[in-house]
C-alpha cells in the first residue's frame, strides 16, 4: 500500500519537462548525418573506395556515423513522448504497428551504421578487396534504403492514423505524414536523397509537440476581476 493514501494515478511517473524536445533532437540529427553520408559516398557501389582516400569525406561520413546512437536514443524518447500523449486513447493494434516499425526502423539504421562503419575501418586497415567492398556497401545501402525507410513509412502511416483519431497533433501534420509515408514506400529505391523526408516529418512534429507542452506550461496572465 502507498504511503499517505495516494493512488497509482496519483504516483504515476510524469515524463521530464522538455522530452518533447527528443522528436526535434533526431530530426536534427539525422537530417545531418543522412545528408553528410550522401555528400560523402558516390551512388555507385561497384567503384571502390576513391571517397575513402579524400579525408574531407572521410572525416564527414565517421561524424555522421557518430551521431547514429543519439539519433536512435532521441527517436526511442519520442516514442515515449507520443505514448504518452496517447495515454489511454492507445488503440492497440495501430500502437503495435507504429511502435513496431519504429524499432525496426532504428535497428535498421544501426545495422546500415555498423556495416559502413566496418567497411571504413577495414578499407583504412587495408583488408578489403574489391568485392568485399562491393558487398559491404550494398548491404549498408540495403539496410538503409530498403529496410529502415520502409518501415520509417510504416510508422509514419500508423502515427497519422492515430493522431487523426486521437488528435494529438494538426490534421495537416497527418496528412502530409501520409504522403510523406507514401513517398518512403514507393520512391526510395529510385532516390537516394529522398532518405530525408523522414527525419523532416519528425522535425516538424517534434517541433509542434514542443510548441504545446511549452503553450501549456507557460504562465498565463490573471483575468482582472469584473
Amino acid at each position: 500500500m502507498s504511503s499517505g493514501g495516494q493512488s497509482p494515478a496519483q504516483t504515476a511517473v510524469v515524463p521530464p519537462r522538455g522530452a518533447a524536445l527528443a522528436g526535434v533532437i533526431f530530426g536534427i540529427l539525422a537530417i545531418v548525418g543522412l545528408g553528410l553520408v550522401r555528400y560523402a559516398i558516390p551512388a555507385d557501389a561497384s567503384k571502390p573506395g576513391v571517397w575513402l582516400a579524400d579525408p574531407h569525406r572521410l572525416s564527414a561520413v565517421r561524424f555522421a556515423l557518430d551521431l547514429v546512437p543519439f539519433a536512435g536514443i532521441a527517436f526511442l524518447w519520442f516514442v515515449g513522448v507520443l505514448r504518452n500523449r496517447l495515454g489511454e486513447l492507445e488503440d492497440r493494434f495501430f500502437a503495435t504497428l507504429f511502435l513496431g516499425s519504429g524499432l525496426l526502423s532504428v535497428a535498421s539504421l544501426f545495422g546500415a551504421a555498423a556495416v559502413t562503419d566496418a567497411l571504413v575501418e577495414s578499407v583504412a586497415a587495408g583488408h578489403t578487396n574489391r568485392g568485399t567492398y562491393y558487398l559491404a556497401r550494398s548491404l549498408g545501402d540495403t539496410l538503409l534504403n530498403l529496410f529502415a525507410m520502409k518501415m520509417a513509412g510504416v510508422f509514419i502511416f500508423s502515427t497519422c492514423t492515430l493522431g487523426l483519431r486521437t488528435v494529438i497533433f494538426p490534421r495537416w501534420i497527418a496528412y502530409t505524414g501520409y504522403g510523406c509515408g507514401l513517398m518512403l514506400l514507393l520512391i526510395i529505391s529510385n532516390w537516394r536523397w529522398i532518405t530525408l523526408v523522414f527525419p523532416i516529418w519528425m522535425l516538424v512534429v517534434g517541433g509542434e509537440f514542443l510548441w504545446a507542452e511549452w503553450s501549456l506550461r507557460r504562465p498565463r496572465p490573471a483575468t482582472p476581476p469584473r
